[in-house]
């Protein structure tokens, strides 16, 4: 008697075969070795549908931003919970820094009247990040970060996909903004200390961690405004200012190469200290040190992303890692590509060749998949 496996018999099959623990075949992300991220996530993504995009290239973590500000505990734990039963967990969250919520990290950042108000209102938020479970509230803190220097342009050894280059020369001698002025190295950095001290002890009882972006792009002045967080040894100024683990930094490899450091030893140095909150995994190509240099396809840049990952596996650093600012697909003849819409305002369907954006979700995965390989060889390796 011939017996035959139905349709129904073979997709049970392939099931059960599918839910054969993944480690039995490659190591896998778990408690014990970074995870994997992305984001923000935003508004249009907000939805099973558009959180299952990002779980089918096999991501459970992800960045929370546009949520809102100020925050409330009921607010963000409604959002974590949402993403949580659909397969993500949140691991960050961002303080904005556009629209209103803009004014007030600039009334502490610049020591406007406003500034006591302002950081009730940041204490408030990471009291309620801690309260709906979010670990690490990440920030900024420049007088004036200096966009006007990036262009984006494509890249001929990729078939023309877009990159994104910064040069100084174009932006060096920009004037102050009337709004800003030209604030001073030594008063940023006393504006800074002043806020840390008064929202780290908030952090340390609501078991989040602060991670201060350093500046990107890095330049010393953006227009007329000393930038306080440019150098290695900011970086390390910053950790001494006030000693908890509360207060860290977002290691990002990219930034480190392009301030002309070697990104495994910042990363050793930053990890051994724990003060690693999360980290940016990106590759460059640097003319200049902090001045001239091009962000590239995470294989092609000069970051060894293999031995950051390897130091990453070694200092057991197990919160997030973002590989971010995906390049963009410059599809031509009239194809169109999805991309991602992280500030929220275009839509999710452009035209890449006439919009060179650099959320491509195409470009996402490949970032996404890269990543993993490095995680997983360095797991391997290790």
């Amino acid at each position: 008697m011939t017996s035959c496996l139905s349709r129904r018999g073979l997709l049970a099959s392939s099931a059960a075969l599918l839910a054969t623990p993944a480690a039995a075949y490659m190591p896998q992300e778990s408690a014990d070795t970074p995870k994997i991220c992305i984001g923000p996530i935003v508004e249009t993504e907000m939805n099973p549908q558009g959180i299952r995009r990002f779980r089918q290239i096999g991501l459970t973590h992800v960045i929370l931003n546009n949520t809102g500000f100020p925050w409330t505990a009921e607010a963000l734990t409604a959002r974590v919970k949402l993403l949580k039963d659909n397969g993500l967990t949140v691991g960050d969250i961002v303080l904005p820094y556009v629209g209103a919520a803009r004014e007030t990290m600039r009334d502490i950042i610049l020591a406007r009247p406003g500034r006591p108000q302002a950081i009730e209102i940041v204490k408030n938020a990471i009291r309620a990040a801690g309260a709906a479970g979010i670990p690490v509230v990440e920030y900024n803190f420049y007088a004036h970060r200096l966009e006007e220097g990036y262009f984006h342009a494509p890249d001929p050894s990729r078939g023309g996909a877009v990159v994104e280059s910064f040069h100084y020369d174009r932006v060096r001698d920009l004037p102050p903004l009337p709004e800003t002025g030209a604030q001073k190295a030594d008063v940023l950095w006393a504006n800074l200390e002043y806020f840390l001290k008064a929202v780290v002890p908030v952090a340390e009882a609501a078991k989040v961690r602060l991670s201060l972006h350093p500046n990107d792009p890095p330049p010393a002045i953006s227009r007329g405004s000393a930038q306080i967080m440019t150098t290695f040894d900011d970086w390390k100024r910053l950790i001494g200012l006030v000693d908890s683990p509360s207060n860290g930094l977002t290691y990002d490899c990219g930034v480190s190469r392009e301030i002309g450091e070697d990104p495994v030893a910042v990363a050793r140095w930053l990890g051994e200290r724990d003060r690693i909150q999360h980290v940016h995994y990106r590759n460059v190509i640097v003319r200049r040190p902090r001045e001239d240099y091009t962000e590239v396809w995470p294989d092609n840049g000069m970051v060894d992303m293999l031995a950051v990952m390897k130091e990453l596996v070694r200092l057991k650093y197990t919160r997030m890692i973002h590989p971010e600012h995906a390049r963009g697909l410059n599809v031509h003849d009239g194809v169109t590509e999805v991309l991602r819409d992280p500030a929220g305002e275009r839509g999710s369907r452009l035209a890449a060749d006439t919009d060179p954006n650099l959320n491509s979700y195409a470009a996402w995965a490949y970032h996404v998949a890269y990543t993993r390989a490095m995680l997983q060889a360095a797991l391997l390796l290790r």
